[in-house]
Order: C-alpha cells, then sequence, then structure tokens
C-alpha cells in the first residue's frame, strides 16, 4: 500500500514549492543532471524529483543529502535560527516578571 502525502495548508504548499524550485535552480546552475545529484546524494531519480517538486512526502534526511551534494547543507541549519518572534515573546515575559519583581 503507497503512503499518502500529509495535506498542508496551500501558504504551506507554496513554501514547499519554492524551497523545491529553489533546489532545483541551484543544481542547474552547477550544471548537474536529476541523475548526478541522485546518484551523489545516494537517492532515487524519483525522489529527487520529490523534493524539486516541493512534495510534503520528501524526507529532511533526503533534503540533507542533496543539499549536501550542491554544497548547501550548512543552508538547512539557519532554519529557525533567528527566532525573532520568539525572542520578543521571551522578552515581554522577562519584562512582565521585572514589574511584578
Amino acid at each position: 500500500m503507497a503512503k499518502e502525502s500529509p495535506i498542508l495548508l496551500p501558504k504551506h504548499q507554496r513554501i514547499l514549492s519554492s524551497l523545491g524550485e529553489n533546489i532545483k535552480l541551484a543544481r542547474k546552475r552547477r550544471k548537474l543532471t536529476t541523475s548526478q545529484v541522485a546518484e551523489r546524494s545516494g537517492i532515487a531519480r524519483s525522489t529527487l524529483y520529490l523534493i524539486e517538486s516541493g512534495s510534503p512526502g520528501a524526507t529532511i534526511g533526503n533534503l540533507l543529502r542533496v543539499l549536501s551534494v550542491l554544497g548547501l547543507e550548512g543552508e538547512l541549519g539557519n532554519v529557525a535560527g533567528d527566532d525573532e518572534f520568539g525572542r520578543k515573546l521571551a522578552d515581554a515575559e522577562l519584562l512582565g516578571r521585572k514589574k511584578n519583581e
């Protein structure tokens, strides 16, 4: 039985599609074929297609393998690195405590 892809909100699907497109462009800028990237990543071409098309069924591990082949694995570490909203929430809580202390 085939796995079903997760259902995403349209906004989230657009984000994944944009990510896939960026990966595809990075591959093409390096003049690499899908076969080359798939082979170097140790994945099937169909898996690379899923990643480049923004499929929610692509795994983060396979994404990392492809990014590594493209020399972009460090970019994955930037996700949520600058959590401005989280800092504002924490700062607001700290400022609220200060008033009560």
